[in-house]
């Protein structure tokens, strides 16, 4: 099941990685966010370079950057969680899972579980703001000037949302199957 290691620190307990097929979807989201990083320095470099040389900046280049930035941030948190670069101390873990890796196994799995909460409770209260937002043609910006559909980025953080809830339930299924391991 788990052929894909994740790029850890060999420091830092934790043994169980993500499907490859799953992994492969967690990183070609990132690759997508990364890209969005790089189109969003092109316009904002489009829109000082307006400001300054013809005094005719981008249209809508602050709502565009609000979205994106939410957006990426969706986009790249379940590639963010196969990497094990999500933010914890690791201080206990690490001396847990020298002293008594089925302890820290266990904890992980708490940890991955609480995880799959918090992104489930997310992804649930994002589903109506998103059916709200195509229902009602939701749009951010000034109308004659520059509107943008806001339910793009709804769509991403439930999409996202979705994505990374499934990385912890796995990583949490793994862990708590090494912690039985003797």
């Amino acid at each position: 099941m788990a052929t894909d290691v994740a790029a850890r620190d060999p420091s830092t307990f934790r043994s169980a990685s993500l499907p490859r097929g799953f992994a492969a979807l967690t990183r070609a989201m990132n690759a997508v966010g990364s890209a969005w990083i790089l189109a969003l320095m092109a316009l904002i470099v489009a829109d000082v370079a307006g400001r300054d040389f013809f005094d005719h900046p981008v249209r809508g280049v602050t709502e565009i950057l609000s979205l994106s930035i939410v957006g990426i941030v969706f986009l790249q948190l379940g590639d963010t969680l196969r990497a094990g670069r999500f933010t914890r101390a690791d201080v206990l873990l690490d001396r847990l899972g020298r002293d008594r890796p089925r302890v820290a196994h266990l904890l992980l799995g708490c940890y991955d579980l609480a995880g799959a909460l918090l992104l489930g409770i997310i992804l649930w209260a994002s589903w109506a703001p998103l059916v709200d937002s195509i229902r009602i043609g939701e749009h951010v910006g000034a109308i004659g000037d520059f509107t943008a559909p806001t339910w793009p980025i709804r769509l991403i953080i439930v999409a996202g949302s979705a994505v990374t809830a499934v990385a912890f339930l796995l990583l949490a299924v793994a862990e708590f199957r090494a912690a039985r391991r003797p």
